[in-house]
């Protein structure tokens, strides 16, 4: 029997490793923090010493970057009740909003794990309400910043403000 040429079957396994590879390497990964961020995360680092945490004792600590250029620090504070605890992040941004913030461009949280840890659901939601879908979020630990990733990546179908419209108009 003659041989045939027939096409090599694609190695699916070779490919999705390549593709699992080169999305890991995304734009992301090339962008460095700037020197605005670089003061956020040593601030975030200093706010973190701040954290009331008798319960948990996991300390983390936030900084936000406004669309002034403005810092706005917090840290988390725990509450016996648990449900009356509140998050770095959102803490950070009550304070921007008491500061007059009306929108973030940087959100910077440190933790002292590693990886470093993510905005919880509940401050990703909040944090979404003053921020754009370029708005990044650095996720860092006591020695430095390790990541970043766009909050519409975190949090890709937030409730918004446009969706609460929407649900309004009905």
């Amino acid at each position: 029997m003659a041989k045939t040429n027939r096409p090599k079957k694609p190695n699916l396994k070779s490919a999705t490793k390549s593709a699992a590879k080169s999305a890991a390497s995304t734009d992301r990964d090339q962008i460095k923090p700037s020197a605005a961020v670089l003061k956020a995360w040593r601030l975030a680092v200093r706010t973190r010493l701040n954290a009331y945490a008798p319960y948990s004792k996991f300390q983390v600590g936030a900084a936000l970057i406004d669309e002034n250029g403005d810092h706005h620090p917090g840290c988390n504070v725990e509450n016996a009740s648990y449900g009356g605890t509140i998050c770095a992040e959102r803490n950070a941004m009550l304070r921007a909003v008491a500061d007059g913030a009306k929108s973030v461009t940087d959100v910077i949280v440190v933790t002292d794990m590693n990886p470093p840890a993510v905005p919880c659901a509940m401050c990703l939601q909040v944090l979404s309400e003053f921020s754009q879908t370029e708005t990044r979020v650095w996720l860092a630990d006591l020695k430095g910043i390790k990541d970043s990733v766009l909050i519409s990546e975190l949090l890709p179908r937030h409730f918004g403000p446009k969706a609460l419209a929407r649900g309004l108009a009905r």
